[in-house]
């Protein structure tokens, strides 16, 4: 008998962003998906111009060029996984989560860990500043040497370059590897740590609010090159020695993420494994808003 594959697909999807709550800080692009794979964007062209007390008739007729923006979902498959007896798993939630617990969690990891890189900006004036504080040696797994810690004030710096941009002050979010989350509330004096705390909502993933921006941490965000205008690493490179870890700030009108399809696929009695096997495929993808990436900044270790 075959499985009912609403019943997979819908808790897969329900659990999609289950400890990356921080995705969940970006603009839906969801509604704008078609045939689950490709999304579809009518973009306005440019604003109309105004002119102050106007002397010069007839005004010039203008036509507003609008553009759409279109872009594929990248598919994520995982491995195919033997399940005995699957039918008598969907009765329970909780046998469904064992089940598939690691396999969300491998899946999960690994969306997350592109969509974070497709929302990265490299290293133009005012999208990337570097850590300024004292050298401490590098955390980050495949890199030598030492690096300068991350500081209050270098959050503060990329407050400085989101304001200068005009960007709104609600919304914002800054995500933090371990590493430099605990280099960070170590700069903290006791003031600091105290009104940071004040915000924390373990609902949301929210561990406090510092410079306007609600804090979130994860194992591991973004890595980047140690060039004079850093590059963020593609997924799965290998770490270059002179690689630095990095945090990520943004406003959550700069980034945008879009769910696709979730299919899972069946081979019922495979006589090969004696059982029933499985496997899923989530298309989902993300992008920078803005193609000067505005309202986004990363904040880079500097090599001490």
């Amino acid at each position: 008998m075959a499985i009912q594959k609403e019943i997979w697909e819908d808790h897969i999807e329900g659990n999609l962003f289950k400890n990356n709550e921080f995705l969940l800080a970006s603009t839906d692009a969801g509604q704008y998906v078609l045939q689950g794979a490709v999304v579809h964007i009518p973009q306005a062209g440019a604003i109309a111009n105004v002119v102050k007390n106007r002397s010069s008739l007839p005004a010039t007729v203008v036509q507003r060029g609008d553009t759409d923006i279109t872009y594929t979902l990248d598919e994520y498959t995982t491995d195919p996984i033997l399940i005995p007896n699957a039918e008598t798993f969907e009765l329970s939630y909780n046998k469904r989560e064992s089940v598939l617990g690691e396999y969300e969690s491998s899946l999960r990891q690994t969306v997350a860990d592109n969509l974070l890189i497709d929302w990265s900006p490299s290293g133009s004036t005012g999208l990337v500043v570097r850590t300024t504080g004292v050298a401490t040696a590098t955390t980050l797994a495949g890199t030598t040497g030492n690096r300068a810690k991350f500081t209050v004030n270098d959050l503060k710096g990329a407050q400085l370059q989101l304001n200068k941009q005009n960007v709104p002050m609600e919304g914002r979010y800054a995500l933090i590897s371990a590493d430099m989350f605990q280099q960070l509330t170590d700069d903290m004096s006791a003031t600091q740590y105290r009104d940071f705390s004040a915000a924390y909502d373990v609902k949301d993933g929210v561990l406090g609010r510092l410079f306007g921006f609600n804090i979130m941490m994860r194992s591991n965000v973004v890595t980047y090159t140690n060039d004079t205008t850093p590059v963020v690493n593609p997924y799965g490179a290998t770490p270059a020695a002179t690689d630095n870890d990095g945090v990520l700030c943004w406003q959550i009108g700069a980034v945008e993420r879009a769910l696709g399809d979730i299919k899972f696929f069946e081979r019922v009695g495979d006589p090969t494994y004696y059982g029933d096997v499985y496997s899923v495929s989530v298309r989902m993808g993300a992008r920078m808003r803005r193609s000067d990436a505005k309202g986004i900044v990363a904040i880079v270790q500097a090599a001490a």
